[in-house]
């Protein structure tokens, strides 16, 4: 449902399984099948809440929907996950070899899948504590879905706070493949141990989060330890940031400087960002709802501290303008005064 631009596992692996039961597996296409003999079952997943449901007519004796999207809801500006909504794949199909071949282009060459599930963390803007628990458990040994592809693309939550997990990296080790974890790694579960284990990976990129300002004192030697021990620099080593969550203008901007000094490249994600924006017919922002239709679900601080954030936002995530314009307020000009007015976050 969250479209084509990257691989459905749980739809890889249903496919994966209906096939080796003798089953014919294909994409339901409205144009030639919403007429005719039905289908006998029909699959929707989706990852996530704002995507929008199947608008067409679905021709089949049964229809199952799963995933994140379909198990949570908007309430009070956070999302909250109900787990009596939420559909888990049968034992025998979440352990099975994924059926690439269901998206040829994207998988070309290209492993997915996750290692480990769950997180100890329980943040509030997020749901996979209460949907996979509050422990990062091995899920699977790498054989389970890679047969020497080039590329690997990790999905798990938080593989750095795995017991397991130094098992799990001599894996990826041993593979000589490109590891892509997908998910911004726990620099705060890293070890000196783990840092080294990195630095044997082919990794083009590592994608660490500071998502809490509070954790300033924790993160930052962190993050030199991952520098000196992996020689990588802001090229290889980019962090993502929560913004429009619990944070003030102020330590977001902070914790942009921050990084910059420290030689890492800052990406900044903003919350719910989905909720203030308008969408093109490809799905790209094209610019903020009109104020009215905002103050039927915000205030008017809120919404202002969303309009910094977006320019943060735009400000920093294009590297070549970040790079040559130093502060915030060389690139806005109007930058002082938009943050001396917003004092405080969207969520407290």
């Amino acid at each position: 449902m969250d479209g084509h631009h990257f691989p459905n596992l749980p739809l890889m692996k249903l496919s994966a399984w209906y096939k080796s039961q003798g089953e014919q597996v294909t994409w339901y296409e409205p144009l030639f099948h919403s007429i005719g003999e039905p289908f006998g079952r029909v699959y929707l997943s989706k990852v996530f809440r704002f995507t929008p449901d199947y608008p067409y007519c679905v021709n089949t004796k049964e229809l199952l929907k799963g995933g994140s999207g379909y198990c949570i809801s908007l309430e009070g500006g956070k999302e909250v996950y109900h787990k009596e909504k939420d559909t888990q794949l049968p034992y025998e199909v979440e352990r099975i070899y994924p059926d690439y071949g269901l998206y040829p282009g994207l998988t070309k060459d290209t492993a997915y899948g996750f290692l480990s599930r769950g997180c100890p963390r329980g943040c509030s803007f997020c749901h996979v504590q209460a949907k996979e628990g509050g422990k990062a458990y091995k899920a699977a040994d790498l054989s389970e879905f890679w047969k020497g592809q080039k590329n690997i693309v990790l999905l798990d939550p938080n593989i750095t706070a795995c017991k397991e997990c130094k098992q799990l990296f001599q894996q990826l080790i041993d593979s000589h493949s490109w590891i892509d974890f997908s998910q911004g790694l726990d620099i705060r579960m890293l070890t000196e141990e783990k840092a080294e284990m990195l630095g044997k990976m082919n990794i083009r990129n590592i994608h660490f989060a500071w998502d809490r300002f509070q954790d300033k004192e924790i993160v930052i030697p962190k993050f030199k330890m991952v520098k000196d021990i992996t020689g990588y620099d802001y090229r290889n080593l980019t962090v993502y940031l929560l913004t429009n969550f619990d944070s003030t203008t102020e330590e977001d901007l902070e914790r942009v400087y921050t990084l910059r000094d420290l030689g890492l490249n800052p990406y900044v994600m903003i919350y719910n960002k989905e909720e203030f924006v308008k969408c093109d017919k490809n799905g790209k922002p094209a610019g903020r709802k009109p104020e009215k239709e905002l103050r039927k679900k915000y205030t008017h601080e809120q919404i202002r501290h969303f309009d910094v954030c977006w320019k943060i936002q735009r400000w920093v995530n294009n590297r070549t303008i970040f790079r040559s314009c130093l502060r915030f307020e060389d690139f806005y000009r109007d930058s002082r005064k938009m943050v001396e007015s917003v004092p405080g976050s969207v969520l407290q």
